[in-house]
């Protein structure tokens, strides 16, 4: 029996107004969808997070059981033994979810998305498995997000960034220092062993956020996304 593949992601898309030159990929926190996702930053900015140019795509992750909930299914990118920064990776499940998020990075590629024109990130453990995705496997993605997220403390990913010598996507990074499930010091600390691995990274601190998204975060996060997307100037004929 071969490798199991993951079956195609289904994802929720916000079209671009004009023509189609960047994509962005955006992870759900556990237990979500991307349709959740999708309507939760609708709601936060009163309309959907859309672009001239970058389609915007809102993938699910297929329902599997989880460690933390007592083995009961859930949404969730990857398994994890607990909600810790102090414990081994779930690693075949984080590698099997590599698979189809690569999947999903080339039907980008496959519809004419140059690949340092494409953005991946997420929310909780969307920005943990994002990261994943970007530093140990697509080190030419155009850049990272991560909000409200972290990776454990001998991750993968440092692992890889270790035997590292390419020029790494640059990490945007968002966290609340009222965070009582991924604590501020996790996402502090993730910001700091990547900088120190090779990583441009900046850490945007939100006083008195829990866990959630607010709106100049995702004003901020915009603004990143469009400086690492500009438009493309048209083409000379």
């Amino acid at each position: 029996f071969a490798m199991a593949v993951p079956a195609a992601l289904q994802r929720s898309v916000v079209s671009p107004a004009g023509r189609h030159s960047a994509s962005l990929i955006f992870l759900h926190g556990s237990g979500d969808t991307g349709q959740g996702a999708r309507a939760w930053i609708k709601q936060i900015l009163n309309q959907d997070m859309a672009f001239q140019h970058i389609k915007v795509i809102y993938p699910t992750a297929p329902a599997r059981p989880y460690t933390p909930m007592k083995g009961a299914f859930s949404t969730v990118w990857f398994d994890r033994y607990k909600i810790s920064n102090d414990c081994p990776e779930h690693i075949e499940s984080i590698d099997y979810m590599c698979r189809g998020l690569t999947d999903l990075i080339n039907d980008e590629i496959k519809n004419g998305i140059a690949k340092n024109r494409i953005l991946i990130g997420g929310f909780s453990m969307g920005g943990g498995m994002a990261m994943h995705v970007a530093y140990r496997f697509h080190q030419d993605l155009a850049g990272v997000f991560a909000l409200s997220s972290f990776l454990n403390k001998d991750s993968a990913v440092y692992q890889a960034l270790k035997r590292n010598e390419n020029v790494l996507p640059e990490l945007f990074q968002c966290h609340g220092t009222a965070d009582e499930l991924v604590l501020y010091s996790w996402g502090e600390e993730t910001n700091k062993m990547l900088k120190s691995l090779g990583v441009s990274a900046s850490l945007h601190t939100f006083p008195n956020l829990n866990h959630e998204l607010n709106r100049t975060e995702i004003e901020k996060l915009k603004s990143w996304i469009e400086k690492k997307l500009p438009v493309e100037a048209a083409k000379a004929n």
